[in-house]
């Protein structure tokens, strides 16, 4: 029997919608530093960022989680020819900036980071340590609002017994009492909990700002200040010189030194070792958008009483009816989507048959996921 076709109406039978779902990313410290006695963790021969993976890197079932990495801009005080690593460290902030802020003057000079990012050349971080995630985790972005990051900010030897978090949130009070709203391409991370120290007080909701969150390229930007507040509450003691690929290659003891000058005068390798020892939880919501075209297609009460599948038979005959006052019965089991040559383009499969007679009409829901 020759196969019926339904003509779609585009003004009153096709819709699209877009969904966005979201999922949980939940990153413990030790996974990031210490369970696999950092076996999950890859350097690399140019030593310009450093990969961090779920489960041993060198095995299949691995998945990359982020990289990290270090730099400054060249007009830090930190910037010194006699520095280690000192052009890529400058090559790598501006990297990053270039590729997120993009340029600014005549003069066509790459952006500085802004602890708030209202690019008005106040609250520069020049300093900057970046955490950029994998796809696997992002998806298509962070959700606005859920990135949390919580740090020790205690001595080397007993990082997390002091800690700060820091969260990203879309309206908060500053430090000195104006509000500000965070746009909706990135975050501002406020340090929202945490420890009291110096002047400044972690533990209040209207804490200082230590970094910036862009949703849409899975990045975060630190502020080295989150660090180098208190030297005397151990604040300085960022890295304890105990790491491998410091500037002399060695793995002893030396003296433990605060962010800015592990930034300066150890290794990006270095500086990324530090910071992973600190990672106490991170945690945010990813997002995939999902858009759909729905089709409605309709089986009016005069098509598709009859089947033309050509198993619908008895006695080598195709089975209409039993008796000639019966009405013809068939079951929708499969939905095709033709174009306008009758070329089969996407089949849709019903979760059970559908009866279908001359005595009703059904008006099928299909959608189709891209």
């Amino acid at each position: 029997m020759p196969v019926s076709y339904e003509p779609l109406n585009v003004n009153t039978d096709v819709t699209t919608t877009k969904t966005i779902l979201h999922e949980v990313i939940p990153l413990t410290g030790s996974i990031v530093s210490g369970t696999y006695s950092d076996q999950n963790i890859k350097n690399f021969v140019h030593g310009m960022f450093q990969s961090v993976y779920d489960y041993p890197y060198l095995s299949s079932s691995a998945n990359h989680i982020f990289d990290l990495t270090a730099g400054y801009d060249e007009s830090s005080v930190l910037s010194s020819s006699a520095n280690v690593q000192n052009s890529k460290k400058i090559n790598l902030y501006n990297q990053f900036s270039q590729v997120l802020l993009g340029y600014t003057g005549s003069n066509n000079v790459v952006r500085l980071f802004e602890n708030d990012l209202t690019l008005d050349s106040t609250g520069s971080i020049k300093n900057a340590m970046i955490i950029s995630f994998s796809r696997l985790l992002t998806k298509d972005q962070i959700k606005k609002g859920s990135f949390s990051l919580q740090l020790g900010v205690g001595s080397y030897d007993l990082p997390h017994n002091e800690t700060v978090t820091l969260q990203d949130v879309s309206a908060s009070t500053t430090g000195d009492g104006t509000t500000s709203t965070i746009g909706g391409d990135y975050g501002v991370l406020y340090a929202t909990d945490g420890v009291a120290t110096g002047s400044i007080d972690y533990a209040t909701s209207n804490g200082p700002a230590y970094g910036v969150v862009f949703y849409q390229a899975g990045i975060a930007i630190l502020s080295s200040s989150v660090f180098d507040q208190s030297a005397s509450a151990g604040f300085g003691q960022f890295n304890s010189g105990s790491f491998a690929g410091d500037s002399s290659g060695s793995t002893g003891d030396h003296p433990a030194i605060g962010c800015s000058e592990s930034l300066s005068s150890t290794s990006i390798s270095g500086t990324c070792d530090a910071l992973r020892h600190r990672i106490t939880n991170l945690t945010f919501n990813n997002s995939t958008e999902i858009n759909s075209t729905i089709y409605f297609c309709r089986l009016p009460v005069n098509k598709f009483n009859y089947s033309s599948n050509p198993t619908y038979t008895s006695g080598s005959k195709l089975v209409v009816k039993n008796n000639a006052s019966d009405l013809p019965v068939s079951y929708a089991t499969t939905i095709g989507l033709y174009n306008a040559r009758n070329e089969l383009l996407a089949v849709a499969k019903l979760s059970e048959p559908l009866k279908k007679t001359p005595e009703n009409e059904l008006t099928v829901r299909v959608r189709l996921d891209y």
